[in-house]
């Protein structure tokens, strides 16, 4: 099968194209793209193991506002995105990204830090206070209709009908999208392949293990052949397995040249399965590039250690003032009984290390080295170990109306009203959802 041109890559002019290599038992994935006039909607024809977007190698300075116009072209796109809601809880300030087609795009922060918010304004189902976004080229706040055909949503919370067997949540999924019934039978057919689930298809979601029940959240996102899909915390609460099979499925969509939006606090997760990341807190992106690039700013290994006991406040600037005196301890970060120090000699350094400590009444009880890892990162730029719920609380609950939201079909959320009660994109009623 002859592959159909793609907009080309960043850098250049609108109308450049390039051809993706000849693949056999290719997917069709639908996407949209603009030129200077006009929108219009381009099959891509691709497979997994086939090309995918690149990130950029460098980190991107805090706060880099990406702007659309001659050599640019995003899948997702936002640009100082503001949002406050009831009470004055600030939610996102000035939040600003761009995610070149074909990309996994890892948004990492704790609770609270604005992830949710950005995808609910990325997902047409809130209003932000100023900013733009868009998302396949299409603008979100004046074409959210248009944005719905082409995103599929798989929000943290699963709205699986569980009385329902996966095939026929499967098929309401692709009859509220419109396909017709020849098309339709074939392609719930086709994912409930792709997923593993055929063996499990005709019996009630209810019987479906947890990893088996994302498998099927995910399959409803992709009925309709969405060239962006948003994944929010795909994989709270599964099980070491069920988390292993559900980054491999990731995984192959993302090799099969799909657009992906992930949020999640699992670093490892990000590490993993995204090409770009970005960290957020407090509402505003506060450095984003590819994981090896993030990583390889920081110099050296890091070394953590335990000490026998938290220091005294007047002790904690002098655990620091010491280590800053060892030859190749560059950075330090004394977190209760936890020091965590940049080493650039790594295990060599560790003698060092103690000795001053020792020098000043410290006494190390544990110690261990490793290689940089998205966590350091964070660290480095936020002040604070990564955990799920280091965030202000401002950012809150799933995404609303969404297939996966228990409240779909309850209570319409401030943002729901204001916007006259946007249709989610992948609708499946929620009957029975624990």
């Amino acid at each position: 099968m002859t592959s159909h041109p793609v907009p080309g890559p960043a850098g250049q002019p609108p109308g450049t194209t390039t051809q993706l290599p000849r693949t056999s038992g290719a997917a069709e994935l639908t996407t949209a793209t603009t030129t200077a006039a006009t929108a219009e909607t381009t099959t891509l024809t691709t497979q997994p193991g086939g090309t995918r977007g690149t990130a950029t190698d460098a980190a991107v300075p805090r706060n880099t506002v990406h702007t659309t116009g001659p050599g640019k072209h995003f899948a997702i796109q936002a640009e100082e995105l503001a949002k406050t809601y009831r009470g004055g809880v600030r939610a996102l300030s000035g939040l600003s990204f761009g995610v070149a087609p074909a990309t996994v795009f890892g948004l990492l922060g704790p609770n609270g830090a604005g992830k949710s918010t950005t995808v609910k304004i990325l997902t047409t189902l809130s209003r932000p206070d100023s900013g733009t976004a868009s998302v396949a080229g299409i603008d979100v706040l004046a074409h959210p209709e248009q944005v719905r055909h082409r995103i599929g949503v798989v929000a943290q919370r699963s709205g699986i009908d569980l009385e329902a067997t996966g095939r026929e949540n499967i098929a309401l999924a692709a009859r509220l999208h419109g396909l017709p019934r020849a098309v339709l039978i074939d392609r719930v057919t086709e994912l409930l392949d792709q997923f593993e689930l055929t063996a499990a298809a005709d019996r009630p979601a209810r019987t479906y293990s947890g990893g088996m029940l994302r498998k099927l959240d995910v399959a409803v996102g992709l009925v309709h052949r969405p060239s962006v899909l948003f994944l929010d915390e795909p994989t709270t609460g599964l099980d070491p397995q069920a988390r292993a099979q559900m980054w491999d499925e990731i995984g192959s969509l993302a090799a099969g040249g799909l657009t992906i939006l992930l949020t999640t606090h699992y670093l490892e997760e990000a590490d993993r399965l995204a090409s770009l990341v970005a960290i957020i807190d407090g509402g505003r992106i506060l450095v984003q590039g590819s994981p090896d690039a993030l990583k390889s700013e920081l110099k050296g290994d890091a070394v953590h250690l335990e000490l026998a006991a938290v220091p005294a406040p007047t002790v904690v600037d002098t655990v620091t003032a010491a280590l800053g005196q060892v030859p190749g301890v560059t950075e330090t970060t004394v977190n209760g009984r936890e020091v965590h120090a940049r080493v650039t000699h790594g295990a060599s350094s560790l003698p060092a290390v103690f000795a001053a400590l020792d020098r000043v009444g410290v006494a190390v009880v544990a110690a261990t080295i490793a290689r940089p890892s998205l966590d350091d990162v964070y660290l480095r730029h936020v002040g604070r170990r990564f955990t799920a719920d280091t965030g202000s609380g401002a950012d809150t609950g799933p995404v609303p109306g969404t297939v996966q939201d228990s409240g779909a079909h309850g209570d319409k959320t401030q943002d729901d009203r204001a916007q006259g009660g946007a249709a989610q994109p992948n609708a499946v009623p929620d009957k029975g959802v624990a």
